[in-house]
């Protein structure tokens, strides 16, 4: 197969972006790409550290960048946080040098999926459950833009997610060459 431009997986926290996006890599043979993993390299501390050392602004600046230069630089499966496909200059970056592929995940999987760990610094909050909820109704009708959807379910493996991934692709020859 032949990858044309890269592929940025989008959606909410526990949709499956890291895990299914690491799995369609490996099927396709193309790199896997971070953009949350490469911030924490760059700046030597976690997200929730520069969250709250430097606020969501900053961070959300700095995500801006580094989505632009994997873009750039190399063709591959990306993963991307949560709240990067939010940003407009974001989608725009996307839409030009790649294509946005939704895994859209039902409010109850994702709280399935996320309710048991802490590492969510927009869930510490006293009802983890309603702003995630909250987040969920703001967020999915912004993920609805990407180009291509790809719905998650409770009973799919991430290698079932990847398979429903890849297969969306070969309907893009011009992302995707079988």
């Amino acid at each position: 197969m032949k990858l044309k431009k890269t592929v940025v997986m989008v959606g909410m926290m526990g949709a499956g972006k890291t895990a299914v996006g690491r799995a369609l890599a490996a099927k396709i043979g193309v790199p896997f790409l971070d953009s949350d993993a490469e911030i924490v390299k760059a700046a030597n501390m976690a997200i929730a550290e520069i969250f709250e050392r430097d606020g969501e602004a900053f961070f959300r600046q700095k995500e801006t960048q580094v989505i632009e230069r994997l873009l750039d630089e190399e063709r591959g499966i990306l993963s991307t946080g949560g709240g990067a496909f939010l940003a407009e200059a974001n989608r725009d970056l996307i839409s030009d040098k790649g294509v946005a592929v939704w895994l859209d995940a039902d409010l109850d999987l994702l709280w399935q999926r996320v309710r048991h760990k802490d590492t969510r610094p927009l869930l510490h909050t006293p009802n983890p459950r309603q702003t995630l909820k909250e987040i969920y109704e703001v967020r999915v009708p912004v993920y609805a833009k990407a180009e291509l959807s790809v719905k998650a379910d409770a009973k799919y493996s991430i290698e079932d997610m990847a398979d429903r991934v890849l297969e969306a692709l070969l309907t893009r020859p011009d992302v995707l060459e079988a």
